[in-house]
């Protein structure tokens, strides 16, 4: 993991981010989209400041943009997972998030009522 970078998220990268997006949208299980936005619409609706890719890794992301997050003054990070999506919810977990509830039948998709595990983190640094 020597070449790990975290860098901030550029229109550049795009393409390689949408390709995992769509990877994500395919599998049912990451998201109620179901179809990844171009970088326009993508760029209007997420902070510009916290927004970063992992050339390595996984858990580094995450904690890169907790860390952010933190440093910007962001005292709550919060998270929606589909249950089935085991990974991502023991992912979030490692890095100090907590269920704090599910929100059931909260979107429909492929004709199936989707229920939605809601987690945070909350920073010990700010308060």
């Amino acid at each position: 993991m020597d070449d790990l970078l975290v860098r901030p998220l550029t229109a550049a990268d795009w393409p390689a981010v949408r390709a995992i997006y769509e990877e994500g949208i395919a599998t049912g299980d990451a998201t109620f989209e179901t179809a990844a936005p171009d970088w326009a619409d993508w760029d209007r609706g997420h902070l510009a400041g916290h927004r970063l890719v992992a050339t390595v890794g996984g858990r580094a992301l995450l904690a890169a943009l907790v860390a952010g997050a933190e440093a910007g003054g962001i005292w709550t990070v919060q998270a929606g997972i589909f249950p089935e999506n085991a990974a991502s919810l023991a992912l979030h977990r490692r890095c100090g998030f907590r269920t704090v509830g599910v929100r059931e039948r909260l979107g429909r998709l492929d004709g199936r009522w989707r229920d939605v595990v809601l987690l945070e983190r909350r920073s010990p640094l700010v308060g």
